[in-house]
């Protein structure tokens, strides 16, 4: 690891319970404690605990904020009410995708609205000076080392948390939030996560963060809560057909492929890179985002090549060996020739073509 790595809040913590460390966009951040595997189905089953202090956290201000937010995303921000938080991309004017974002639309405890973002570590300085950039931009305002990032997922989650603050935490909404100035240097909770289970992202002062993560740990000792890694969060977003950004979105990828269709509205408003859509939809032709079964036990990675009835048609942008359906499963883009489900198809794993199979997404979705 660089020596350079920035380390989060929470890096000591991480230490004192073995984590495995490795550099993460720029971020010493923790792979693993006890194993990806035992982490994964703890928070399948119970609750696990996640630290994503690596995200970027923005806050805008000004009387154009919403207008600016608007006008920058695929998903329209005018009409969120206080409280709510949408999934977004950012994109350039020709379609391609500088970034997915959480937008937040919440009150303060003085009664006033704020809007602030969640954006993707590697991401984080390409945003901020692309919005600074921007000719109508807002004031932008880079809270993320000010702050940490908790992420408290599974079945159990909002009970622990719940007993945490004392308050029903049940009673937000999915993709809804609330803020409190006065508690951990100002508390963020949001009913948001990356990993197809129930629970909550918690946003603190950086000073509060090891206070609480330590009682979050210890809270959650009766209901089996486990520390868990990059790694499992990698393979439970895999499982939920969770996108992630170098994978299955990047510069390099277009917004109208993705099939990512409910964060991209067009009608009634206008916002970079909505030509580029409507032209991308109507023209046709693009690789479009699938899932795939593989047969055997052995994963596909990113860049394994796809073949159909012997001509490539695509390659893997992300693949694991499910934990949950104890089957290899992985994302892809594919030629729409190949795309339909139930299509049978070759990936080539090192020299050698394994089966696999076209299928629709999510590949978990709880019950």
């Amino acid at each position: 690891m660089g020596s350079e790595s920035l380390t989060t809040p929470l890096h000591q913590n991480h230490c004192e319970l073995s984590a495995r460390m490795v550099d993460f966009a720029g971020w010493s951040m923790p792979i693993q404690y006890e194993g990806i595997v035992a982490e994964h189905l703890a928070t399948r089953q119970q609750v696990s605990l996640f630290d994503v202090s690596h995200m970027g956290r923005l806050s805008f201000s000004g009387a154009n904020a919403a207008q600016f937010l608007d006008r920058i995303s695929t998903r329209a921000v005018m009409p969120i009410q206080p409280g709510k938080i949408r999934y977004s991309l950012v994109c350039r004017a020709d379609g391609a995708i500088l970034d997915d974002v959480l937008i937040y639309h919440l009150n303060s405890t003085d009664g006033e609205s704020h809007y602030s973002m969640v954006v993707n570590a590697s991401n984080r300085s390409k945003i901020v000076d692309w919005f600074r950039q921007q000719p109508d931009a807002c004031s932008v305002h880079d809270r993320t080392l000010e702050t940490a990032m908790i992420a408290v997922q599974g079945p159990e989650a909002i009970r622990l948390v719940s007993r945490w603050l004392d308050w029903d935490a049940s009673s937000l909404p999915y993709y809804s939030g609330a803020y409190r100035s006065g508690d951990f240097g100002g508390l963020t909770v949001s009913r948001t996560g990356y990993t197809g289970e129930d629970g909550v992202e918690l946003i603190v002062g950086a000073d509060q963060a090891s206070e609480v993560w330590e009682t979050l740990m210890s809270l959650g000792a009766e209901q089996g809560i486990r520390p868990a890694g990059l790694g499992a969060r990698d393979t439970l977003r895999l499982e939920a057909a969770m996108p992630l950004y170098g994978h299955e979105l990047s510069e390099s990828i277009h917004v109208a492929q993705t099939g990512l269709d409910f964060a991209i509205q067009c009608s009634g408003r206008e916002f970079v890179g909505k030509s580029s859509i409507l032209e991308a939809r109507e023209k046709g032709g693009l690789p479009v985002r699938v899932g795939l079964r593989l047969e055997g036990k052995r994963p596909a990675r990113e860049g394994c090549e796809i073949y159909h009835q012997a001509t490539r048609v695509g390659e893997i942008t992300s693949g694991t060996f499910s934990p949950t359906l104890s089957t290899p499963i992985a994302m892809a883009y594919l030629n729409e020739s190949a795309a339909k489900p139930g299509t049978t198809l070759e990936v080539d794993i090192r020299g050698k073509r394994h089966s696999a199979e076209v299928c629709h997404l999510p590949f978990y979705q709880r019950a």
